[in-house]
């Protein structure tokens, strides 16, 4: 490595677009920044030692109250671009499940609230590159 050589710091993430066959999703509303106050996609931070799978059905039940398996969880994407979060550097591996419609929700851990939203029907404005994750996993689920 020569002196003007540097290494940048980057996180691993994982999102869940949790879908119902009625073409609704889950959404959380962000308690803090960035984006605080704005609806996300349940997801967060890999821990050592876990997979992006694993991460994402943890984060989905610690955000929503949502159980799913680890299997059940179809990877649609990986999103890396460099200004996607005004933290620093964050990599996201996204996953899409299925869910029965009803299922109950309650809002945990860094959701001030959770909610199903419509596909045809989303807030105005997602956080972060999330809408484009959403287009992308709406894409290619019936």
């Amino acid at each position: 490595m020569t002196e003007n050589e540097t290494f940048e710091t980057i996180r691993y993430t994982a999102d869940v677009v949790a879908l119902t066959p009625a073409r609704e999703v889950l959404l959380i509303q962000r308690g803090w920044p960035p984006h605080e106050g704005a609806w996300a996609l349940p997801g967060g931070h890999v821990d050592p030692g876990e997979t992006s799978r694993d991460a994402a059905a943890r984060e989905l039940e610690e955000e929503t109250g949502v159980q799913v398996t680890v299997d059940s969880l179809r990877q649609i994407g990986v999103w890396d671009a460099p200004e996607r979060d005004p933290r620093g550097r964050y990599v996201t591996v996204a996953y899409v499940a299925v869910v029965p419609v009803g299922t109950t929700i309650i809002a945990g851990d860094d959701a001030r609230t959770t909610r199903w939203w419509r596909v045809n029907d989303l807030p105005e404005r997602l956080a972060f590159d999330h809408a484009d994750i959403l287009s992308a996993a709406t894409a290619r689920t019936p």
